[in-house]
């Protein structure tokens, strides 16, 4: 089989690499047989990497994960391509269009418009017409749970400060503790989750930066506790844990300023 020509930088040479994996005679086994649902999760994976690397300031890991991203963007196309569906063209074709035709005060003779507006009128055009509607359900429970109580509160639908979230959260915690079987529990659990996101949106805190730097200081205050205490932690009482624990706290408190 002769190789089809390849461009020799760029776009279109990735392009053409991916045509060459899903190749049905020569490409490669794995690749040939992937589907849209079989990458998603990668995908996803892509895109945290992207923001793990953003978050930790690394412009070169930043380079090789916004490729890593790219690559998942032309392998969907890939595969809607094959089945006639679309092309990596027509994607960006389509976010070209779109980024025109919500900034008409860029591109166009207007008046800066709104952004939110702009979104809306699209997806009533496109038949969802609630204000809710268009929220993937795909998302990340965490980032779901903030997009609909942002939806919500341009539609008025909101608390007027941060009061009131923060009563929520006792009123919440109180059902969880009243609640006398799983499912109830599971229930309200998810209503104090839902509540506490609503606190962060009134506090102006993005509640997954803010759950992730709780994850990272229990991290590192979870490693010097094992540190200290050595191969013989996990044999060690409540209490004395708890101590390592104080202990490990302090010290961080007093090398950061965290508390």
């Amino acid at each position: 089989m002769t190789k089809p020509p390849q461009p020799e930088y760029g776009l279109e040479k990735l392009v053409a690499v991916m045509a060459r994996l899903r190749d049905p005679e020569g490409g490669c086994a794995w690749d040939r047989v992937q589907t849209f649902a079989t990458i998603a999760p990668y995908t996803i994976e892509e895109a945290y990497e992207v923001a793990d690397a953003i978050r930790r300031d690394d412009i070169a890991a930043l380079k090789d994960e916004l490729g890593d991203l790219l690559l998942q963007v032309v392998y969907h196309s890939r595969i809607a391509e094959e089945s006639g569906a679309f092309t990596i063209g027509d994607v960006i074709d389509a976010i070209t269009d779109k980024m025109i035709r919500r900034h008409p005060h860029v591109f166009a003779d207007a008046e800066r418009g709104d952004w939110e507006a702009a979104k809306h009128a699209e997806r009533t055009e496109a038949g969802h017409v609630g204000a809710l509607s268009g929220v993937a359900e795909a998302l990340p429970a965490l980032k779901r749970s903030e997009k609909l109580q942002k939806r919500a509160a341009r539609m008025g639908f909101d608390w007027p400060d941060a009061e009131g979230p923060q009563a929520k959260i006792i009123e919440e915690l109180d059902e969880l503790r009243r609640a006398d079987n799983e499912a109830e529990r599971e229930e309200e659990l998810g209503d104090l989750l839902f509540a506490v996101v609503n606190l962060a949106h009134h506090l102006k805190i993005d509640p997954e930066a803010a759950l992730r730097k709780g994850n990272d200081k229990f991290q590192a205050r979870f490693e010097a506790m094992e540190q200290q205490a050595g191969p013989g932690f996990a044999a060690l009482s409540l209490e004395d844990m708890e101590r390592l624990w104080q202990a490990a706290k302090a010290q961080q408190q007093a090398s950061t300023g965290s508390a």
